[in-house]
């Protein structure tokens, strides 16, 4: 792997966890995501399923997990399945993880190829009345094409049908919205390689240039920092563009007087950072994107006040739409009295702040967990305001990740340049 050796005992205790939230008789089954096609004979890299990498640390293709805490064999409690190599394997793939590997890298002592796993889930649905089985229940997700774990729920469900099936996912968010000290060490690592991508285009943009040669420098400060690439793709947005919320074709020149709008963040061990910033072109604001960069900083900055233990996502929103509302009024965006007689289920600062403030962040950059539980200390936030003004072509949004601990919260991206006068200083030099 690209990255370093990440401490078996995370696995070891994400388990243990998980265990806790079963009932007896329980057992568990996690499957390694598909490697999916493309056309011809071509195939995507493998963007390991999120839940197993938790559970286990494997990043290898045809895994599969099993926790059964109850087993009448105490070998059978856990178990990790992997693909068993060859020399034909080897030769057109290269190497694929030894049982011993396995076991160092997940803290699993019972390691088996994949062909035992038929004889042995026989026997362990044999001893089971509960089955957990996993699949995508993010809020968002749109999954319309059949996932390996959607093809074995299919075919378990038909075989044995008599069980009582229950979904993992309930119980991965509960624990995946809580991230461990070694967790947090490769999102910062992940924070790193962001904020030294940043620094580097800094250095590059200048009017002339086009979009996708700043993506190419951000890749390429990824790749070299031992990231596999951006957690998600990434948007560089000059002009009009940056008033797009999910702009990624990034194929414009950026012109002269545009400010460039970019969200992107490196992948670092599966972990994703998630960054945005903006930007002059030239190098220096105008006095009108000035103005709206200190009122988006001015957002930012309550939000920073505003994300702590304790408080809830929808009272959280509602007093940053609110202090949102005053900025908008004082650009001459929105009238004060317009506001004030506004339909409190659509409000008018949508219009130019239309996405949410705060996110959670980890295995996925839209991470996995309850949107309505309360913020505790652990959980990784981002906040990231913006004012997109279409018939201005102006679009700026700041945004950084965010622990929360139980005194507030760190900002986990406090070293990459974010006020006004720092970015236009870096763009000098």
């Amino acid at each position: 792997m690209r990255y370093g050796p990440i401490d078996p005992t995370l696995f070891v205790e994400n388990r243990r966890r998980f265990r806790e939230l079963l009932p007896p008789q329980s057992l568990a089954i996690f499957n390694a995501n598909d490697i999916l096609p493309t056309n011809a004979d071509g195939t995507l890299a493998l963007k390991q399923n999120t839940d197993l990498f938790y559970l286990s640390g494997v990043d290898q293709e045809e895994t599969i997990l099993l926790i059964c805490p109850d087993a009448a064999l105490e070998k059978h409690r856990e178990i990790l399945f992997l693909r068993e190599t060859s020399d034909h394997i080897l030769v057109w793939e290269g190497y694929k993880l030894t049982k011993e590997q396995g076991r160092e890298v997940s803290g699993i002592q019972t390691v088996m190829w994949l062909d035992a796993f038929p004889a042995v889930l026989a026997a362990l649905m044999n001893e089971a009345e509960y089955v957990y089985l996993n699949a995508n229940e993010h809020i968002r997700s749109v999954v319309e094409v059949e996932t390996r774990d959607a093809r074995f729920i299919k075919d378990l469900q038909a075989r044995y049908p008599l069980h009582q099936y229950r979904r993992a996912a309930r119980l991965t968010h509960q624990l995946r919205a809580i991230k461990s000290p070694e967790e947090i060490r490769l999102m910062r690592r992940a924070a790193e390689i962001t904020g030294n991508a940043f620094r580097r285009v800094l250095g590059f943009v200048r009017p002339g240039v086009w979009e996708y040669e700043v993506e190419a420098e951000i890749l390429h400060e990824f790749v070299r920092a031992g990231s596999r690439g951006p957690a998600y793709t990434s948007i560089i947005g000059s002009g009009d563009s940056a008033t797009i919320l999910h702009y990624i074709s990034n194929d414009r020149q950026c012109q002269d007087g545009d400010v460039l709008l970019m969200d992107f963040g490196a992948e670092y061990a599966n972990y994703a950072a998630d960054l945005t910033r903006s930007i002059p072109v030239n190098g220096t604001f105008s006095p009108r994107q000035r103005q709206v960069y200190e009122a988006v900083l001015r957002v930012f900055r309550f939000c920073q006040s505003r994300l702590v233990p304790g408080h809830h996502i929808e009272a959280y929103h509602k007093e940053v739409g609110e202090m949102m509302e005053q900025e908008l009024i004082k650009l001459d965006l929105l009238n004060a009295s317009d506001v004030r007689n506004q339909n409190p289920d659509a409000p008018l600062y949508k219009k130019y702040f239309p996405h949410g403030t705060s996110h959670y962040l980890g295995l996925d950059v839209h991470d996995v967990g309850y949107k309505y539980r309360v913020f505790e200390p652990g959980m990784v936030y981002t906040i990231e305001p913006g004012i997109y003004i279409r018939e201005e072509k102006l679009g700026i949004r700041l945004e950084n990740d965010f622990l929360l601990t139980a005194g507030g919260n760190e900002d986990l991206m406090a070293d990459i340049p974010l006020e006004l006068a720092d970015i236009e200083r870096l763009m000098r030099k």
